[in-house]
C-alpha cells in the first residue's frame, strides 16, 4: 500500500468539509503501521468518495513483485450503498459486481430467467456458447481484473477461498458499523421444513445443549448429502430443483464449519441453540471472529473501516475480532450545522411491551399535533417493528389523518418506499427497518419521529447471553447506534434541514446511559434538545395540505400499500 498518493487518489474535482484533513489523517494513521484504520465519518462526510481515494493507495500490479498481492475491494452491507456507487460518476473506475441472481441469461427462451437458474445450472452436461457476453460472467471477469472491484458484503463473504476473488493489497469496508453482528447473522444456520427436504423423516428430537445439536447437524448434513446426491444425478434440474441443490450445499458447509469449530477446543466463537415448540433448530454464532478471519480479515494486507456509528474502538475491535493495537481511529468532524438537525422531546412515556397499550395512543395523538406543524412536508415515522407499524396506522385512521398516511409490508417495501418519494403530497410514512441507507435530502423528508428505543431483542438468545454476561454496554451502544443512524436520514448537506422528534420516553435514558460512547457532534444535538411547541390537536389541521384529488383516490381505494422484506435494502 501507498499511502502517501491518498490525496492523488481522490476522485472528485475539490474537498468538501473535512475531507482534506481526513485523508491525511488516514495517510498518517496507515504510515504510522496500522493494519486497520477505523474511519468514524458523519452523515456528508462523503464517505464513498474518502474510501475511493484509500482504496487507490493500493499497490497495482505494476508495483507489485511476483509474490506480491495487489489491487483494492470495496464492499458495503448495504444494497442501496452498492447502487449509489454504481451510479456515480466520480467512482466510475470501480467495478461493480453483484450475485448471479441480479443478472438474466441472454440465451433465446431464457431472457427471463436469472442466470443463477439458467441452463448452466440446471443441465448436467450444458455448454454454454455465449458465457463469455453471459453479464455476470462478464462483470465478474471486468471486476477480477479492475484496480477496484466493488461488491456486497454478502458476496465478498461468499467468495472467501475464490480462485477469482483471492486476496488484495487493501480492502475498503463502507458502513461497517455492524460488521460482527452481520457475519453473526450470515453465519446463523436455520434447520426448518423451508431448509431441509424430508423434514418429517427425521424425526427432530427435542436438544438439551449444544452437544445435541451437534449430533443433530451430523445427522441433517446426512440427509443433505443423500438429496444432493439425488440431484447430482439427474441429467436436467427443474429451477426450484437448482435452488434447493444451492441451499443445500449452502446448508451441508454451515453445518461442516459448525461442528469442525464448536469441536475446536482453540475456537474463540461461542455458539447458541434455539428450537420452537414445534420442532425447527437456529444454530447462532456470537462473536464469530474464526469465520471473519476466513471470510474477512484473509482477504486483504490493509483495511479502512468507515461508518458514522463505529462508538467504541476497543468495543467493536473485540465483537469482530481485532487487536486494539493494530488498529487506528480516524475521527471526522461534523460540517452540518446542529441547528439544522435539531432533537425535540414530544416523549409521551415508555414504549417498552408493558407500556405500549397505555404510551402507543399518546404518541398517536402528538403525532398529529407534529403533522399539523409541517402541513406542507413530508414526513417519516420510524416505527421499529411491523406490530407497532399496524397498530400506529389503525389509530391514525381512527383520529381522521389516514389520507396523509403511507406504510408497507414485508413484500412490497422498496415499491411503497419510492412511490412515497415520488409523492408530490405531504405524506407520513410509517417505515421499519429504515434506520440506514435511506437518503432523504431536501424536501424528500423534512421531519421524522422514532417511535421506540430501537434496543436489540431480549428474546433472542444471543441478546440474552450478551445480557447474562453483562454485556450492557453492548447493548445501550447497539441501540444508540440505530438512533443516530436514523437521525441522520433527513439531513444530508450541510444547507439542509431536519427535524427529529422523539417519542418515547426510554431515548432518553438511552441518552444519559450511552453518554460516554456518543460522539460529540451527536452529543451536540442531544445537549441542544428542546419540547418543541406543537399546535392544539386539530386532524382537519394535519391533513390540510393533503390535495383534494389525493385525498378522494385514497378515501375510495384505501391508503395502505405494499412492502418487502426488510432486509432487502442489506442483502441482495
Amino acid at each position: 500500500m501507498y499511502p502517501a498518493r491518498i490525496h492523488d487518489e481522490f476522485p472528485a474535482p475539490e474537498y468538501r468539509g473535512n475531507q482534506r484533513q481526513a485523508l491525511s489523517d488516514v495517510r498518517e494513521a496507515f504510515e504510522a503501521g496500522n493494519d486497520v484504520v477505523l474511519v468514524r465519518a458523519p452523515t456528508g462526510s462523503g464517505k464513498s468518495l474518502l474510501a475511493r481515494a484509500i482504496a487507490g493507495c493500493a499497490r497495482t500490479a505494476g508495483e507489485a513483485a511476483a509474490e506480491q498481492v495487489f489491487d483494492a475491494y470495496y464492499t458495503t452491507p448495504q444494497v442501496s450503498q452498492l447502487d449509489d456507487v454504481a451510479e456515480d460518476d466520480l467512482l466510475s473506475d470501480l467495478s461493480v459486481i453483484r450475485g448471479k441472481n441480479n443478472y438474466d441469461c441472454i440465451l433465446p427462451g431464457e431472457t427471463d430467467t436469472p442466470v443463477n437458474q439458467a441452463p448452466c445450472v440446471r443441465e448436467r452436461e450444458f455448454d454454454c456458447q455465449v458465457k463469455h457476453r453471459c453479464p455476470y460472467f462478464s462483470d465478474r471477469a471486468i471486476a477480477s481484473n479492475r484496480r477496484i472491484a466493488a461488491m456486497t458484503l454478502a458476496y465478498f463473504m461468499q467468495t472467501a477461498g475464490s480462485d477469482v476473488f483471492g486476496k488484495r493489497d487493501v480492502v475498503v469496508i463502507d458502513e461497517a458499523h455492524g460488521l460482527g453482528e452481520w457475519a453473526e447473522m450470515y453465519a446463523t444456520i436455520d434447520l426448518s421444513p423451508e431448509t431441509i427436504p424430508l423434514w418429517g423423516e427425521l424425526d427432530v428430537p427435542d436438544l438439551d445443549g449444544l452437544d445435541d445439536a451437534v449430533d443433530f447437524a451430523e445427522r441433517v448434513e446426512g440427509v443433505a448429502e443423500r438429496r444432493l446426491t439425488e440431484l447430482r444425478q439427474q441429467a436436467e434440474l427443474a429451477p426450484e430443483e437448482v435452488a434447493e441443490r444451492d441451499s443445500l450445499n449452502t446448508l451441508r458447509g454451515d453445518l461442516q464449519w459448525f461442528q469442525e469449530d464448536y469441536r475446536d477446543p482453540d475456537s474463540a466463537t461461542t455458539w447458541v441453540v434455539d428450537q420452537s415448540e414445534d420442532g425447527p433448530v437456529t444454530i447462532k454464532p456470537m462473536n464469530p471472529e474464526r469465520y471473519l478471519s476466513h471470510t474477512v480479515w484473509e482477504r486483504g494486507n490493509r483495511f479502512a473501516l468507515l461508518s458514522a456509528t463505529i462508538l467504541s474502538k476497543d468495543a467493536f475491535c473485540a465483537n469482530v475480532g481485532l487487536d486494539p493495537d493494530d488498529v487506528a481511529l480516524v475521527e471526522v468532524p461534523h460540517t452540518f450545522p446542529v441547528e439544522h438537525r435539531p432533537l425535540y422531546d414530544v416523549t409521551r412515556g415508555k414504549m417498552t411491551y408493558e407500556h405500549r397499550e397505555e404510551t402507543l395512543p399518546a404518541i398517536a395523538r402528538t403525532l398529529v399535533r407534529v403533522m399539523a406543524r409541517h402541513p406542507d412536508e413530508k414526513g417519516l415515522v420510524h416505527c421499529h417493528s411491523y406490530a407497532i407499524q399496524e397498530q400506529l396506522r389503525d389509530l391514525l385512521d381512527e383520529l381522521g389523518v389516514g389520507t396523509r398516511v403511507r406504510d408497507h409490508d414485508r413484500e412490497g417495501r422498496d415499491a411503497a418506499l419510492a412511490a412515497w418519494k415520488r409523492s408530490s403530497d405531504p405524506d407520513v410514512f410509517l417505515s421499519v427497518k429504515m434506520e440506514e441507507a435511506l437518503d432523504l435530502e431536501g424536501d424528500l423528508c423534512r421531519w421524522q419521529v422514532v417511535c421506540k428505543a430501537p434496543y436489540p431483542n431480549t428474546n433472542d438468545s444471543r441478546v440474552a447471553r450478551r445480557l447474562e454476561d453483562g454485556q450492557w454496554g453492548w447493548y445501550y451502544r447497539t441501540a444508540l447506534r440505530t438512533v443516530i443512524q436514523a437521525c441522520g436520514r433527513v439531513v444530508r448537506a450541510p444547507d439542509d434541514h431536519g427535524a427529529t422528534y422523539l417519542a418515547d420516553a426510554s431515548l432518553l435514558d438511552l441518552f444519559e446511559r450511552a453518554s460516554h460512547d456518543t460522539p460529540d457532534w451527536f452529543a451536540e444535538q442531544v445537549a441542544r434538545m428542546t419540547t418543541p411547541d406543537l399546535p392544539e390537536f386539530a386532524p382537519d389541521r394535519a391533513v390540510a395540505g393533503v390535495s383534494e384529488s389525493s385525498r378522494r383516490r385514497r378515501e375510495r381505494s384505501g391508503s395502505r400499500s405494499g412492502g418487502s422484506h426488510p432486509l432487502s435494502d442489506v442483502w441482495d
